[in-house]
């Protein structure tokens, strides 16, 4: 008579919840078996009783005795489940993770091979027909794999066992007489060979990416200590000049610092999240390096060259090239809080202007004239250093960047980011105007200049009426004729100011401007006046004595 246990599929005798052979089964009203640990649990941790299998809802918590009988099978299945495994004492039960024989009941056995005709994975024992029957011998054997019905031609049904170099795919014999019948095509091992040999310059590329975003790191931590130090001598002088004034201007010097150091919180911040997201590529391109390595090191032809697509790609990652900490500029803020005290700071107010214009004076650009952009009435230097209003127009081609009707010009170059100055010397003019152009300002015809119209500047008419033009103009009260005047610009901090280099004094600025433009030095001499305003503007260099 059979035994229990071989009446009873393997299936039968595993409990739903643990997927492993019963352990003091139960059953429940409603039939269904489970290990009586197992249902207890479940049934602790629930609200109300279900069973787990039907989702039957129990009213009242059943009992649940441990089927004897069904315990006494499942002891025995055991037995035969052990007797099985011991019948092969030298093979290895398939460990999870390893491929295990599709032959085998019971115990799996680990395959020692997969078949790629059968598409079976086999242990030693039942591999045994493959080495001995005369038509299994000539199936194409391979080491144990998983998902085998992935090395098969879809569509005629045959081991891929070509590589096609055209579109990069691997084919059977088949598809060479079909779709890629015109493809170059190669065994899977030259191509095998060929794709890991591109697999360590791959390497080497993602780990130069991890190394430029380290290097990133370090630059932009750099810039952040260096941004505290800056934060730091600021807050110092700043204390340095409160500390002379009277006790009402406390509140004026809580302020200032309170708006500094809120500057380098902001520097901080976004530093931090520059590092955080190189840290995010690197640990990306590290696993993508990981993952390389690993291809790199299997011997499995195909598994090589279906997965090199995927990899061949770097991960998506940004180009750092140009991103940098913005050092948030503490021109004029010392400066801001003093000017609203009373009277009394007017020397301490010298003193800070005096520091404030070599602190500028240190972003000292080399400005030339554009001749393409100059009005045909103006004149420049062979060096470009310096411009004048001529009676005669000069005969000169209508460029699209040429000022037309006005006598303007602007430099060279042009800044789209940082910090940039210059002086120029206008002493001997009865008329100028000096400051900055958008790119894009009109060149043609009526022109005004306002910040609206993309102009930041200041001007000199009829000898001694000075004048920035904002929106609305600020007529400037001046002590004295300037002789030199200096232009400074912080284009992330959207600051353009004017100084009297000659007395160290600020004349004005245009605070909270927003620049999307390249920005390009400007300047108009105006016009000749019948020889009273004939004299050159002059751009000079920056005396830092």
């Amino acid at each position: 008579m059979a035994s229990g246990s071989s009446l009873l599929s393997q299936d039968q005798f595993l409990c739903s919840v643990c997927l492993d052979v019963f352990t003091d089964p139960v059953t429940i009203p409603c039939g269904h078996n489970f290990c009586k640990s197992c249902i207890t649990q479940y049934w602790d941790s629930s609200l109300v009783c279900r069973c787990p299998m039907c989702n039957k809802l129990f009213t009242n918590r059943p009992e649940v005795p441990v089927n004897t009988l069904f315990r006494e099978m499942t002891v025995q299945y055991r037995e035969s489940v052990r007797v099985d495994a011991s019948s092969c004492p030298d093979q290895q039960c398939a460990k999870p993770g390893e491929v295990a024989c599709d032959v085998c009941t019971g115990t799996k056995l680990k395959a020692l091979k997969s078949c790629l005709v059968c598409l079976a994975s086999y242990c030693e024992t039942h591999l045994e027909p493959h080495q001995k029957v005369p038509g299994l011998k000539r199936h194409q054997l391979t080491g144990p794999v998983e998902n085998l019905e992935d090395r098969i031609c879809k569509k005629h049904d045959k081991p891929l066992d070509l590589f096609c170099k055209t579109e990069q795919v691997c084919v059977c014999q088949f598809c060479t007489e079909s779709d890629h019948k015109l493809h170059p095509v190669v065994p899977l091992k030259e191509g095998y060979e060929e794709k890991k040999s591109q697999l360590a310059k791959k390497d080497a590329e993602v780990q130069q990416m991890i190394q430029q975003r380290q290097l990133k790191i370090h630059t932009l931590k750099q810039s952040v200590e260096i941004s505290k130090d800056d934060a730091e001598r600021e807050i110092a002088h700043s204390v340095q000049v409160f500390t002379v004034l009277m006790s009402s201007i406390e509140r004026s010097q809580d302020e200032l610092i309170e708006i500094i150091e809120e500057k380098q919180k902001t520097t901080e911040k976004q530093a931090e999240g520059f590092i955080e997201e190189l840290e995010k590529e690197i640990r990306k391109l590290k696993k993508r390096s990981t993952e390389l390595e690993q291809l790199s090191h299997t011997e499995d032809h195909l598994h090589l060259l279906q997965s090199f697509s995927s990899l061949n790609t770097p991960p998506q990652t940004k180009d750092w090239t140009e991103v940098s900490v913005h050092q948030p500029s503490y021109v004029g803020t010392v400066r801001t809080a003093v000017e609203q005290l009373e009277k009394t700071v007017s020397k301490e107010l010298e003193k800070l202007y005096d520091a404030e214009l070599k602190r500028v004076q240190q972003y000292e650009v080399d400005v030339i004239l554009d001749p393409d952009t100059a009005n045909p009435y103006l004149v420049l230097s062979g060096d470009g250093k310096q411009v004048y209003s001529g009676d005669i127009k000069n005969n000169l081609p209508d460029k699209p960047e040429r000022f037309s009707c006005y006598a303007f010009v602007l430099g060279k170059q042009g800044f789209s980011s940082g910090r940039f100055y210059f002086e120029v010397l206008v002493k001997e003019n009865t008329e100028w105007d000096l400051g900055v152009a958008r790119e894009s300002v009109n060149r043609k015809g009526k022109i005004t200049l306002s910040p609206k119209k993309g102009f930041w500047t200041i001007w000199l008419r009829k000898g001694n009426e000075y004048k920035a033009l904002a929106s609305p103009g600020v007529i400037l009260s001046l002590k004295e004729k300037l002789q030199k005047v200096g232009v400074f610009v912080d284009y992330e901090e959207g600051l353009v100011s004017f100084y009297d280099v000659e007395v160290g004094a600020h004349i004005y600025s245009f605070t909270g401007c927003t620049f999307t433009e390249r920005l390009y030095p400007y300047f108009s001499p105006c016009n000749n006046d019948g020889g009273k305003n004939s004299a050159p503007l002059i751009i000079s260099p920056v005396n830092k004595a």
